[in-house]
């Protein structure tokens, strides 16, 4: 018998179960520290133990599937690699469209001429001679670059001659933007093909060190990886398109999910160490969001479930909030490694830094703060940013790496870029310190929220009167911005309320007196009127009090932990290739293929012809996708205007879907 190994890489855990081939039920489960420096160690601990669980060894696994939360948490982070972007036929004003200024960062923009019209005609001769040259002036400052020409969904030439270049006189990774979308909408696919620049040394790194783990431990079972829709990609496609596993972990939670409960109308709400997510199961299935996943505040146009996420888990930093007299709490949105953690593995430091802070009254502003290497390219640094990474070179308190204030802007950029990452207190160190956590080390998280409770707000109070009283708030915040993230994808799913602004639903004071079931001269009474599904290995910990407040169902299935992992192996393959028929004047109908344009004299002859090359390319894309037999279906959106009677043809997008099972590496 065949059994399938299944592995979610997380910000914080990695986990690993295996099924049977049937994929009907969980023979063993495990779970590993993520291990940032060398994925290859936290996936290789995590795989083997859920091998030695189910008693089943390393030549009998057929298929390895592999889900991951890092492209997700990179984005809701802020986080990732300098990159190029080559900009053909835009101008400066149009960087400022669609949020692309502010996914740059920074990171430089080549403007060239160039591009085509929306009939797929040159506009403007490619400046190939001013690309080489701003080329050598990059030298080695990026890791990547992005290209993205007008209209290159009509035409793609021009992008295709940018990178051709560009390999030849780098040999850095190139993203087209015509390759992840066929929409229009120049801008949006730009900052698509930047966010997949960016992500590409990250997936890379996670693929080779799944697939050196592998090789080691004897297994030769084809990899496949999750897609932002829950279905399956080989591990050689994604590293050219790794923006498309944003909402990888979260889609395969979706897929655990529904295999998990067989619930079929539920809110499904993942909680890991960096992000909440939620997505709403309708008739058993999640739907897709029609406008592209949105992730980090970027609206992208990758094709995912409709997720909401937010940067909100066990491992999100703890912000005290000292407006006001009595100041407040908030969670989020980035990720810190928790204070108990880091005491792991850098313990005498960490414990004797605390000890130290602890021995005097004053509070300093960096008590129980620390800053951790987390290694990769470091090209584009300015002298300062260099300075301080050069400083960190192990596990250190805060205070220790920044000679002055000026250099705070430097550390957070280079936070920004995953070179650095801080520790500090979060609600993971808060269930430590309540005794709902002991996997780590308690006694640190215990003096870490002894620092973080003398702190005083603005009536010059401390903020709690110890460590107990501050844990169990910071747990309280937890589930009020939990339960505000579940009704605001609530409200946003609801018919009802479509059009209307769902968080200011979530948060409005009636909504919260209806929650209490207020009675007074007016009777208010609310609730949520779906269950809610609560996944991840802190769900247990959390959703109790998050399903009380909403006065609705929770379901915590046995394997709610590992339900990424699980949702990993039991997808399919799915390929689709899309295409346009214009009609750029009477009688004449253009096939937009990708070898160039081709005019007919009939609309039904450039269809055909326009069907037959996508059904090619979905069925060589599906099976270079690993799958083993191919299923296709087509689908065709005509577009016509009446004139005088009778209909006359302006354009029609051909889509066809390949679909199937990944191939096995045994019968």
């Amino acid at each position: 018998m065949a059994y399938f190994l299944g592995v979610d890489t997380g910000g914080t855990y990695t986990d690993a179960v295996i099924v049977d081939e049937a994929a009907s039920r969980v023979l063993g489960k495990a779970k590993s520290l993520t291990t940032r420096a060398d994925l290859a160690l936290g996936i290789g601990r995590a795989a083997d133990a859920a091998l030695a669980a189910a008693g089943v060894g390393a030549d009998e696994i057929a298929l390895v599937s592999l889900s991951t939360t890092l492209a997700t948490n990179a984005l809701v982070e802020g986080q990732g690699g300098r990159v190029a972007l080559v900009f053909i036929g835009f101008d400066a004003g149009d960087l400022e469209r669609g949020g692309l200024t502010e996914a740059l960062k920074g990171d430089p923009v080549i403007l060239l001429d160039g591009g085509h019209s929306h009939a797929g005609t040159e506009a403007a001769a490619l400046d190939l001679t001013r690309l080489e040259a701003e080329l050598a002036a990059l030298g080695d400052q990026v890791m990547g670059f992005a290209v993205a020409a007008r209209f290159a969904t009509r035409n793609p030439a021009h992008e295709l001659a940018a990178r051709a270049l560009i390999r030849r006189l780098t040999g850095r990774p190139v993203t087209c933007s015509h390759e992840l979308s066929a929409q229009l909408n120049g801008p949006k696919r730009a900052l698509t093909a930047v966010l997949n620049a960016r992500l590409i040394g990250m997936i890379d790194r996670l693929v080779a060190a799944c697939e050196r783990h592998l090789a080691t431990a004897g297994i030769s079972a084809p990899l496949m990886v999750v897609r932002g829709d829950g279905a399956l990609i080989s591990a050689a496609m994604v590293r050219e398109r790794p923006i498309e596993t944003i909402l990888s972990g979260p889609a395969a939670s979706i897929v655990g999910a529904r295999w998990l409960t067989g619930a079929k109308d539920a809110l499904v709400s993942d909680i890991g160490g960096t992000t909440t997510d939620i997505a709403l199961l309708k008739g058993g299935l999640p739907e897709i969001d029609p406008e592209g996943a949105r992730v980090g505040g970027f609206r992208t146009m990758v094709e995912a479930v409709a997720m909401r996420t937010w940067g909100l888990g066990g491992d999100s930093e703890v912000h005290l909030q000292t407006a006001g007299l009595t100041g407040g709490l908030r969670l989020g949105p980035r990720r810190l490694m928790p204070v108990s953690l880091l005491a792991v593995e850098a313990g005498e430091m960490v414990h004797a830094t605390l000890d130290r802070a602890l021995s005097t009254e004053t509070a300093g502003e960096y008590d129980g703060r620390f800053v951790v290497p987390m290694g990769g390219q470091s090209g584009g640094l300015t002298a300062r940013e260099a300075a301080v990474l050069a400083r960190i070179t192990a596990p250190m308190p805060l205070a220790a790496a920044l000679t002055s204030r000026i250099e705070v802007a430097a550390l957070e950029r280079l936070v920004a870029r995953g070179l650095v990452m801080l520790s500090g207190v979060t609600p993971s160190d808060a269930s430590h310190v309540l005794g709902r956590l002991d996997a780590w080390d308690g006694a640190a998280a215990h003096k870490a929220l002894t620092l973080l409770a003398r702190r005083r707000n603005g009536a010059g109070e401390r903020f709690a009167p110890g460590p107990e009283v501050l844990a169990q708030a910071i747990v309280d915040q937890l589930t009020a911005q939990t339960v505000d993230c579940l009704l605001e994808a609530a409200f946003a799913e609801d018919p009802g309320f479509a059009g209307q602004d769902a968080a200011a639903l979530a948060r409005h004071p009636l909504m919260a007196a209806g929650l209490r079931g207020h009675r007074g001269v007016v009777a208010v009474q609310a609730r949520l009127a779906v269950p809610v599904i609560g996944l991840g290995a802190s769900a247990p910990s959390y959703y109790g009090a998050v399903g009380e407040r909403l006065g609705c169902e929770t379901i915590l299935p046995e394997h709610a932990g590992v339900a990424n992992a699980i949702g990993a192996v039991v997808g399919q393959v799915s390929q689709r290739a899309t295409g346009l028929v214009s009609s750029p004047s009477e009688g004449r109908f253009v096939a937009h293929l990708a070898e160039g344009l081709v005019a007919f004299s009939s609309a039904e002859e450039a269809l055909a012809a326009m069907e037959a090359a996508l059904r090619a390319e979905a069925a060589l894309r599906a099976r270079a996708a690993g799958a083993e037999e191919v299923n296709l279906t087509v689908q065709r959106d005509l577009r016509e205007a009446e004139v005088e009677g009778r209909k006359m043809f302006i354009e029609a997008t051909v889509s066809v879907t390949a679909s199937g099972r990944p191939r096995v590496a045994h019968g």
